[in-house]
């Protein structure tokens, strides 16, 4: 056993096989990777790790501290995708502490395992697939060629045989697809759930409970009758059967243990629940919901509607720009739950350039493809490239520094007349220069008024 676990350990990820997979879509922030990769490894260390002290190994959350657009939330999405764990992101300024109105902060732990959930069952949507299509055949066929009462045993081996040939006829006919329009009648369950209204101080949202499921098990299911083209009917049975081959239990134990295993929960704008040195009023309640956060980051159980879930051994990664606060303002008791702090460096006009060409998914790919769905072949020149970060790091520093955001707004003022213009009679190639970008955007950067609003 111990040599299985170590042969599988040796094919995830190394710290160094993270950070470079980082570095396919996010430039720069090389301290803010190599600390989530490390994170990332000693969770995969923690499984490998016999007895009862596998349990006792907590994972050390992470705090990470920089101005918006330079990545700390992409980072950590990747980070949960290289993982295959579930992953929810969360806005501290949208929690309000209980006793008032709003969302409460068990609620993103309940999010967590409704992405865990929708994640395991499309896996095992994906095990049962072939399955359920096979068993979808025979039914339409069943509906296509219902059987005939046996009138005689003189004529009963005759009408077999005749029904075994029409049966085969459709089915090489649904096989190809020829029957597809063809009108069947198909047995559909009623969505019925009855009118029940209650208050709870969690919200309707967040009952925990799934009042449909509920009376489904109560209440006998009904159905009715549907004329439905075999396209459609296609689709509703597929989803009937894929719904008796999966066995639910092991769905939901194996969505739990992943939640509470592998999942990463990441609080953005947690600056935003820090009183600043002058607040009054309200700003009371952003203590309340630091305090909230507590047990929930240090490991507590939360009732959701598949159970409870221990937050034990989630990673939580919270992240804030704090611009007129500092993380020495968050309660100590927090600050002790997100013991490792990462900084997030500004980004230059050397990191805009590598971001619009660099990682797979930059902006001068996205709109090369987009316009060339319009037969439009878009050509960046070196000098365009390098005009369109120094205008990003430009603007940056003379109005609000929203990072690698702003490459969206000046890329898409940028091309804003080609992507109108097309799609043109002929297929057509437009090169862009440094001169085409400069007489795209001179008139509005001149105009600094102007560029506060469209840049």
């Amino acid at each position: 056993m111990t040599s299985n676990k170590k042969a599988q350990n040796r094919e995830l990820l190394t710290p160094g096989e993270i950070v470079t997979e980082l570095d396919r879509y996010i430039i720069g922030q090389d301290d803010a990777k190599k600390c989530v990769a490390i994170a990332l490894r000693n969770r995969w260390r923690r499984q490998m790790v016999e007895g009862p002290l596998r349990d006792e190994i907590l994972p050390a959350n992470i705090l990470m501290i920089g101005p918006t657009g330079v990545g700390k939330t992409e980072i950590s999405r990747r980070l949960a995708a290289l993982a295959g764990a579930p992953f929810v992101k969360v806005e501290a300024s949208k929690f309000t502490e209980v006793g008032y109105v709003g969302r409460d902060v068990e609620s993103m732990v309940r999010d967590l395992v409704d992405i865990s959930m929708n994640q395991v069952r499309a896996e095992y949507e994906k095990k049962v697939q072939k399955r359920a299509e096979k068993n979808v055949q025979e039914r339409l066929l069943d509906l296509l060629a219902p059987s005939r009462p046996k009138r005689t045993a003189k004529n009963s081996a005759d009408d077999e045989g005749r029904e075994e040939r029409i049966r085969e006829k459709l089915r090489g006919q649904l096989e190809v697809g020829h029957l597809e329009d063809r009108m069947v009648q198909i047995d559909v369950p009623e969505n019925f759930t009855p009118m029940v209204e209650i208050f709870s101080p969690m919200g309707m949202e967040e009952m925990g409970l799934n009042f449909s499921e509920m009376f489904d098990g109560i209440m006998p299911k009904k159905t009715k009758q549907r004329s439905v083209t075999v396209g459609e009917a296609r689709k509703l049975l597929l989803q009937q059967e894929i719904d008796e081959l999966i066995d639910h239990d092991k769905v939901v134990d194996m969505a739990l243990t992943r939640a509470e295993e592998s999942g990463i929960v990441f609080i953005d704008e947690i600056d935003k629940i820090v009183a600043g040195p002058s607040s009054h009023g309200p700003d009371v309640s952003r203590e309340g919901v630091q305090r909230d956060l507590l047990p929930v980051i240090e490991g507590t159980n939360v009732a959701t509607k598949y159970g409870m879930v221990r937050t034990d051994h989630i990673l939580f990664i919270a992240a804030g720009a704090f611009h007129g606060t500092s993380p020495s303002d968050l309660v100590p008791e927090l600050q002790g739950r997100l013991p490792i702090r990462v900084e997030l460096d500004s980004l230059s006009g050397e990191d805009f350039g590598r971001i619009l060409v660099e990682p797979e998914n930059s902006l001068i790919k996205q709109y090369t493809a987009l316009m060339r769905s319009e037969g439009v072949e878009l050509d960046f020149t070196k000098g365009a490239i390098e005009e369109i970060a120094r205008i990003a790091d430009h603007v940056n520093s003379t109005t609000e520094n929203i990072g690698a955001r702003r490459l969206h707004t000046i890329m898409s003022t940028l091309l804003e007349n080609i992507m109108f213009d097309a799609p043109y009679e002929t297929a057509k190639k437009i090169r862009i220069t440094k001169k085409f970008v400069n007489d795209e955007l001179n008139a509005i950067l001149e105009d600094s008024d102007l560029a506060k609003y469209i840049l």
